[in-house]
């Protein structure tokens, strides 16, 4: 089961993967500024929320995607991160997905008893292409964590990441194209090599979507958004077969 919480909501762009990005978008079509940075005031601690019952809302066993209408490392959110921490600590039987585009931040704000990291949070960095791929999987692969990941999306070209797979502290590599208006191409030939490259080192691989404009043998296909998890399933099974 996934789920996602956002504690803050917001953005700055920052690399040529944010030149379309969603949150934006979405934010422009609800007649909000996506640039500004506020803290939500009812999901803040969406995980320790409990029912009538009193079970947690978010169950035992989720993956919790963290601020996936923001950064979880922004500058803004400084003060607001040693919260964040304490209830991703206390909830030890959930796991948390923390994605960033500024992993150089990573040490600011971060709990005293990190250590080499939570088991339960999951640190990942978007890769676009190969230059952020570069500059980011570097930082990655030196900061103390436990649990490490490689987000490919949107996906702007072919990202050779054998280097750092080799390395073994990869756990997964999450490849997606680019969503709504003006969505770049997600040439499918990227992802097989990528499918290849990781199976050639046992790291664990996923194609979460297509995006709205896929390329496959040649061939464009403008794919509505509700249908691009589906159909990246589909391409999942392709890959499958692939040697």
């Amino acid at each position: 089961m996934k789920t996602l919480w956002s504690p803050w909501h917001g953005c700055h762009k920052c690399s040529p993967g944010c030149a379309n990005c969603y949150v934006y978008y979405l934010d422009k079509i609800r007649d909000k500024d996506a640039s500004i940075v506020n803290r939500s005031k009812t999901n803040f601690n969406l995980p320790l929320k409990k029912n009538r019952k009193g079970d947690y809302k978010i169950p035992s066993g989720t993956e919790v995607a963290t601020c996936f209408t923001s950064d979880f490392f922004l500058e803004e959110a400084d003060s607001w991160r040693y919260e964040a921490w304490e209830i991703i600590k206390k909830r030890r039987d959930v796991n948390f997905l923390i994605c960033t585009k500024r992993i150089e931040r990573f040490d600011v704000s971060l709990p005293k008893d990190w250590h080499e990291g939570y088991s339960n949070v999951i640190i990942a960095v978007t890769a676009e292409n190969q230059k952020m791929a570069d500059i980011r999987v570097p930082i990655l692969l030196n900061i103390k964590a436990k649990r490490k990941m490689i987000l490919v999306a949107p996906i702007l070209e072919y990202v050779d990441l054998k280097p750092y797979l080799k390395t073994g502290e990869i756990e997964q590599v999450s490849v997606g194209g680019e969503s709504y208006q003006n969505a770049r191409v997600c040439d499918f030939s990227w992802i097989k090599k990528i499918y290849l490259d990781c199976k050639l080192y046992n790291v664990k691989f996923d194609f979460h979507q297509t995006g709205s404009s896929f390329l496959k043998d040649g061939k464009l296909y403008k794919i509505k958004h509700h249908e691009e998890y589906q159909q990246a399933k589909k391409g999942m099974q392709v890959l499958a077969q692939l040697k």
